[in-house]
């Protein structure tokens, strides 16, 4: 069993920067794909941006240029780096996993982009 925990959500100006980290209960070890999706109101979860276990990026179009995800196996954290904020990236961001044992989901937690 692994828990998600996310941190760093928050209110931020258009333009703005701001960085979202999850950390995980216990190392994860073999092949996996860890990152973030997100949910505006009114709109279907989409992946944000997600890495695996040799590295690979992949980002939504609406971010690519803008986000950055990246993880610390020491730490057994990924972080989604954000900058150019825009209104419409306001959403709730969950963390998540994949690993042979199953899917993982974060609690999640809201990002608001307004001036």
């Amino acid at each position: 069993q692994v828990q998600l925990v996310e941190y760093g959500g928050g209110l931020v100006q258009p333009g703005g920067s701001l960085r979202l980290s999850c950390a995980a209960s216990r190392s994860i070890s073999g092949s996996y794909i860890m990152g973030w999706y997100r949910q505006a109101p009114g709109k279907q979860r989409e992946a944000a941006a997600t890495i695996t276990s040799l590295g690979r990026t992949n980002y939504a179009d609406s971010v690519k240029g803008r986000f950055t995800v990246s993880r610390d196996m020491l730490k057994n954290t990924v972080d989604l780096q954000m900058n150019s904020l825009k209104p419409e990236d306001t959403a709730v961001y969950y963390c998540y996993l994949l690993v042979g044992a199953g899917n993982y989901w974060g609690q999640g937690t809201q990002v608001t982009v307004s001036s």
